[in-house]
């Protein structure tokens, strides 16, 4: 018999209720429906297909997160003003009685110096402003919305991560990702529903950034690595074969359907789905991580490297996996928070992610995947523009840009997006928004409106009230739709 202590909310099981609660008709009649809907869950895999709250621009989502906050005014948010101002002591407005993460002392403004090498272009037949630092993305500007005026509450990166990624900027939230399976399930139930690649360090908030939160930990995100074994503990340990571990499998779960049948926890779900599933991933992950089968022209393209971990691996990767009917891909590259030499490390870094991330969206408009396919750059805020640090205004190889969290460019591709179409105004150094002001929460709304799904009703009830990822917040960003 199973112990259960009245005082545990969480053994306060349906049949120690109808132990309790005296017998008859109508106790046996409701213990046989709480057994029926046991069944019924335990016999539906928690990630399959659900159907969005209305018809859908996008599918899936390859969402990449560049760690640290690349300089957004370099990049994507030309300011002439700031160039020709760069050197003079910043306004008082956009100093006093800010909180800024390093800068203490009253800075002055920065503008991209003459020696770093490089500037803006029109780009495409809609004159997008993109550096030349990304000659490839110059490329597909006219399938791009840059929104410029991003707006978020936190100037520290793991709380302003967990605010752009969870909706707060704490622990304990589930991940957008997590939020989007659990909404939506996955179309392939070989391979988990969210997947994560990693280059670099892990991000700040750690794996909470891609966590399930209070939401069943079967929708959390599962890292995928370029080498050695694709998932952690996946292959089978020495001498155990392939009959001998699915008998094992079979076994435990039957025991866990036991369990499911007498608690109906959600968690014993997660176990036996991520049992079986990593079971049938024994033979869907190798074939989908091996990339030395495809074209020569397309390793060209993206510029890989079969066998090792890197950046452009991972974004031919996320067009596999989103290809096989995962439902959300998420990379994240570290290495982008610049206090020092930012004209230095800039060019560096943006050589390693330009060429694989144009060469994503091209190779998804040739597959006919890109309107319904959602890419997303994202990073948790942007740089300020003014310099940091003492004596490196000019300098290529000491000037820096602090955090910035007032109004800052991020962009998305696909999936339903305008393409060629720039959104908000900041003012004229590129400090915060006087056009189209846009809260992370609208951001998150608008990417779950393209999905289907309506960002109010998209809710799970933890500790006696719903959440939701954009909590009490959000505007869906219409003009950006197409």
């Amino acid at each position: 018999m199973h112990n259960v202590n009245p005082l545990d909310a969480r053994e306060l099981t349906r049949r120690y209720f109808l132990q309790k609660s005296g017998v008859g008709l109508g106790a046996c009649a409701l213990s046989t429906l709480f057994q029926q809907d046991s069944q019924a869950r335990g016999n539906q895999s928690p990630l399959a297909v659900k159907s969005p709250h209305f018809p859908a621009r996008a599918k899936s989502v390859i969402y990449i997160h560049l760690v640290g906050a690349p300089s957004h005014l370099d990049l994507f948010d030309y300011k002439p003003e700031l160039q020709k101002r760069s050197g003079q002591l910043c306004p008082d407005e956009f100093f006093v009685g800010k909180k800024l993460a390093f800068i203490r002392e009253q800075p002055k403004l920065l503008g991209t110096p003459k020696d770093a090498q490089y500037e803006y272009q029109k780009c495409g037949e809609s004159g997008l402003d993109i550096s030349n630092l990304m000659p490839h993305l110059q490329t597909v500007a006219d399938e791009m919305t840059v929104i410029k005026t991003i707006t978020t509450d936190q100037f520290n990166h793991a709380p302003a991560q967990l605010h752009l990624l969870t909706g707060f900027g704490r622990f304990g939230r589930p991940s957008i990702g997590s939020w989007v399976t659990y909404g939506l399930g996955s179309e392939n139930q070989n391979l988990p529903g969210f997947v994560v690649l990693i280059t670099g360090n892990i991000v700040g908030a750690g794996s909470s950034a891609w966590g399930s939160g209070f939401v069943p930990s079967v929708y959390q995100g599962v890292e995928f690595r370029s080498q050695g074994d694709p998932v952690l503990f996946l292959s089978n340990p020495k001498g155990v074969p392939v009959e001998s571990r699915k008998r094992i499998i079979d076994s435990v779960n039957q025991l866990n359907q036991v369990q499911f049948a007498d608690i109906s926890d959600p968690e014993i779900e997660t176990r036996i789905s991520q049992y079986e599933m990593a079971y049938r991933m024994q033979t869907s992950v190798p074939d989908l991580m091996d990339i030395n089968g495809e074209t020569k022209q397309i390793h060209e393209m993206y510029g890989t490297e079969p066998g090792k971990t890197s950046f452009a691996n991972n974004c031919l990767l996320a067009r596999r996996l989103v290809q096989r009917g995962v439902r959300f891909v998420q990379l994240f590259d570290s290495g982008w928070d610049m206090h020092n030499g930012v004209f230095k490390l800039l060019p560096k870094k943006c050589g390693e992610i330009d060429r694989p991330i144009a060469a994503l969206i091209k190779d998804l408009k040739q597959q006919g995947m890109l309107d319904d396919t959602l890419v997303v750059w994202s990073s948790e805020f942007g740089r300020t523009p003014m310099a940091q640090g003492k004596n490196g205004l000019g300098k290529v190889s000491t000037a820096g840009r602090d955090h910035h969290k007032e109004g800052f460019a991020l962009w998305m591709a696909g999936g339903g997006v305008k393409g060629g179409f720039s959104y908000g105004k900041t003012d004229e150094l590129g400090y915060a928004p006087v056009e189209n002001q846009v809260d992370v929460h609208d951001f998150n709304a608008t990417i779950l409106h393209l999905l289907g799904m309506n960002h109010e009703r998209l809710s799970f009830k933890y500790q006696g009230r719903p959440y939701r990822l954009t909590d009490i917040f959000g505007n869906v960003i219409k003009d950006v739709i197409a």
